[in-house]
C-alpha cells in the first residue's frame, strides 16, 4: 500500500542518485515527539517512532525514547538520551540500544544538527559508533509557524563491530515537506522522504520512497524544535 507513493519527480528536486540498477521500496514513516520543559533553559523530548514498508510487509522498525535539552545559548541546545530500536516482520537486524548526544544550532532559516550515536547490538559485543550531520531550510508562507521546509542527513559509520556494523559513508536522507501548525503548541511536518543506502559490503543499494509525519506537542516554548530524525 505504501508503493503507490513513490515517484521520480522528488528525487530530481532532491538530487539523490538515479533509481536504476537499485532495489526500491515504498514507506510510510511517523514520529510522534512530547516536548516538556523542565527549566527555562532545559527541556526533556519524549519520542516514538514507527516505520512501514511493502517490501518488508508491514511495519520495520519501532523506535522509543527521550533526550534531555540545555538551551546553552540563543539558538544554541546540546543534548542526550536514549532509544530503544526494534525491528520486525522480514527486518532480520538485532534490536538495539541507542545512547546519542547532539548540537543543535538555528540561525534565521536555517538549523543544523550533529549527532552521535553509540549502537548497542543485543546480538553481540562492541559499541558502533555513528555519525548524523543534518542541515535544513525553512521558508516561512506568511502564517506563523507554517513553513515549506527542505533537509539533508548524511550517515558516517565511524567504526566496524563484530555484529554487523561496517565503517563508511552508509546513507542519506533528504526530505520536502510543509510544517504546519495544529493550534497552540502543536505542529506537524508532512512530506517526501527520499533515503539511499550506498551499495555495500557485498549488498545491493536501495533507495526508500516514504511519506513522512512528525507531529510534535510543545508543552513549553524554549525556542527551538526537534528535528525529523
Amino acid at each position: 500500500m505504501f508503493r503507490s507513493f513513490s515517484c521520480a519527480a522528488p528525487l530530481l528536486i532532491l538530487g539523490v542518485p538515479p533509481a536504476w540498477a537499485q532495489q526500491e521500496d515504498g514507506q510510510l514513516w511517523e514520529q510522534v515527539n512530547v516536548v516538556a520543559p523542565i527549566t527555562p533553559t532545559v527541556r526533556l523530548t519524549l519520542e516514538q517512532i514507527a516505520r512501514g514498508s511493502d517490501r518488508q510487509g508491514g511495519i520495520y522498525t519501532t523506535e522509543y525514547g527521550g533526550i534531555l535539552g540545555w538551551q546553552i545559548a540563543k539558538g544554541v541546545e546540546i543534548g542526550a538520551g536514549y532509544r530503544r530500536v526494534g525491528f520486525h516482520n522480514r527486518n532480520l537486524a538485532a534490536d538495539e540500544d541507542r545512547l546519542r548526544q547532539h548540537i543543535v544550532v538555528t540561525s534565521g532559516r536555517f538549523a543544523g544538527r550533529l549527532r552521535l550515536d553509540e549502537r548497542l547490538s543485543t546480538v553481540g559485543r562492541g559499541i558502533g559508533l555513528r555519525l548524523r550531520p543534518l542541515l535544513r531550510y525553512n521558508l516561512p508562507l506568511g502564517r506563523p509557524r507554517l513553513a515549506l521546509f527542505a533537509s539533508h542527513e548524511s550517515f558516517l559509520l565511524l567504526n566496524t563491530t563484530s555484529w554487523g556494523q561496517r565503517a563508511g559513508y552508509e546513507r542519506m536522507r533528504n526530505i520536502l515537506g510543509l510544517a504546519v501548525p495544529f493550534g497552540k503548541g502543536v505542529n506537524a511536518d508532512i512530506g517526501y522522504l527520499n533515503q539511499y543506502r550506498l551499495a555495500r559490503n557485498g549488498a545491493r543499494a536501495q533507495m526508500d520512497h516514504a511519506l513522512s509525519v512528525q507531529l510534535t506537542v510543545n508543552l513549553g516554548v524554549l525556542g527551538i524544535a526537534p528535528l525529523h530524525d
